[in-house]
């Protein structure tokens, strides 16, 4: 029988245990897409206690831990924020023995293991222990110190167009803190015009640009404007979180007159919503073609389905699940707008349904061209970065691409302690090339395989942006 959580944990043959701590290891971290917050890490927050740092707070935290807690029963004042911490803390590891099978239990115990240095089980019976021992330690432990703990190199966190990046020129002047911290552009709330705040967006949007934005050319205007100053203070990477990709015949639809529409209030229709995401995703899309950034492009969840839950907590708090939506041909066709005139940027597709992966593989495949991996296949991503989520995607990407160009891992996540899933995705894919080698697979040839590997972890990364 192996122990749980060793140091050979996930590696379960001599050589992904020799990849996996020779190669994949000592390896830093470039976490190019995430949601933590340049102010915490400008200001060294220190967390009060494990339940604001572990749960979050306020109804913003952890909402892979949150719909775990819920699936338990445990009451929604102690799920998001508004009941006392350590009752909270208690309910979460009350419930995390329930857990057995979901990536929340090894997680949850890497995280523990490496920033607290404890080797037990958390359950209700042991959740007093692992409290009383990281409170006293985050006394002293600030989000700097949970950074450099985990090697990480550069992390890219998600800004909005019309933020002044103040927090990030702090972070960069500051001498004493190496690592970089640089802004991700996400400019969700200029593609999603049907929300209510739309019109009041654009006059922010139009106040900190400097160009009153009255129609689509000064839309466009502005948002040069703002991608030249973010371009001044190291954005590499954008970022977009989309129902699906969109397509349109724009000879049919005037996305212009579908802006003015928004504009003045009135509702958009579904197909006048795409035609004018079409036209603003391809205008991105073209920029970031020309500044050399790494477009990203999620899509396939449905949204807030749980409509009570969301109007008393809010969004993004655990009530989003996997779709069945976008369409391939219309992804396909997005691309193909970009890469006939050769403003085809550097992209990277993710779907959160995993039905997609080999359609998106095939779609990459049909765009590369001037550089190793220019069209990338996304880590996987929300509900899929599990066991078997990561280890079907990296095998399917393997037969099917070339995944040794693959840029690997990313947190995507709002916690200072999410750094354990990068060791989580790296043993998993030692694991894998392993077994391929001790099944006479592939050579065993340590030259080639730390080159894939230390490629994987952090190499191409670093390279493509």
């Amino acid at each position: 029988m192996t122990a749980f959580l060793t140091e050979e944990f996930l590696l379960n043959t001599e050589t992904a245990r020799r990849l996996y701590h020779r190669f994949a290891e000592p390896m830093p971290i470039i976490d190019y897409h995430c949601h933590l917050s340049p102010q915490e890490i400008f200001e060294d927050r220190h967390y009060d206690n494990l339940a604001q740092l572990f749960l979050g707070e306020n109804g913003f935290g952890d909402h892979y831990k949150w719909r775990l807690m819920r699936a338990n029963g445990v009451p929604e004042e102690l799920v998001t924020g508004k009941g006392p911490d350590r009752e909270r803390f208690q309910a979460f590891a009350e419930m995390l023995p329930k857990a057995i099978g979901n990536p929340m239990v090894h997680w949850t115990h890497l995280e523990l293991k490496r920033y607290f240095g404890w080797e037990g089980f958390l359950s209700g019976e042991t959740a007093q222990e692992i409290w009383d021992l990281a409170n006293e330690k985050l006394k002293t432990m600030g989000v700097r110190d949970m950074i450099r703990m985990s090697k990480v190199e550069l992390l890219c966190t998600t800004d909005d167009p019309a933020d002044d990046l103040a927090w990030h020129r702090r972070i960069a002047e500051d001498e004493s803190f190496e690592v970089k911290v640089l802004p991700a552009w996400r400019p969700e709330r200029v593609i999603y015009l049907e929300k209510p705040d739309f019109a009041d967006y654009l006059a922010k949007l139009g106040a900190v640009s400097g160009v009153r934005i009255t129609d689509l050319a000064s839309l466009k205007e502005a948002l040069k404007i703002r991608l030249a100053y973010f371009a001044e203070r190291g954005c590499r990477v954008s970022d977009h979180g989309m129902d699906a990709i969109p397509f349109a015949d724009l000879a049919k639809i005037d996305p212009e007159a579908v802006l003015q529409k928004a504009m003045r209030g009135e509702a958009v229709t579904e197909e006048e919503r795409k035609a004018y995401q079409f036209e603003i995703l391809r205008f991105l899309g073209r920029e970031y073609a020309r500044l050399g950034w790494m477009m990203q492009l999620h899509y396939g969840p449905m949204r807030n389905v749980n409509s009570r839950m969301y109007e008393a907590v809010g969004a993004d708090a655990g009530f989003d699940c996997m779709g069945a939506v976008g369409s391939p041909q219309e992804a396909a066709r997005f691309l193909d707008s970009l890469e006939q005139t050769g403003e085809l940027p550097k992209t990277v597709l993710y779907s959160l349904n995993p039905a997609d992966t080999p359609v998106l593989i095939a779609l990459a495949q049909s765009f590369q061209s001037g550089m190793p991996g220019k069209i990338q296949l996304g880590a996987a991503w929300w509900f899929n970065d599990t066991f078997e989520g990561m280890s079907s995607q990296l095998k399917t990407l393997a037969e099917g691409g070339l995944l040794g160009n693959f840029i690997g891992m990313l947190t995507d996540s709002r916690s200072f302690l999410s750094y354990t899933r990068h060791e989580y995705f790296r043993r998993l894919l030692c694991r894998i090339i392993g077994q391929w080698v001790e099944e006479g697979m592939y050579p065993n040839d340590d030259k080639i395989l730390g080159e894939i590997i230390e490629g994987i972890c952090v190499k191409n990364v670093r390279r493509y942006l």
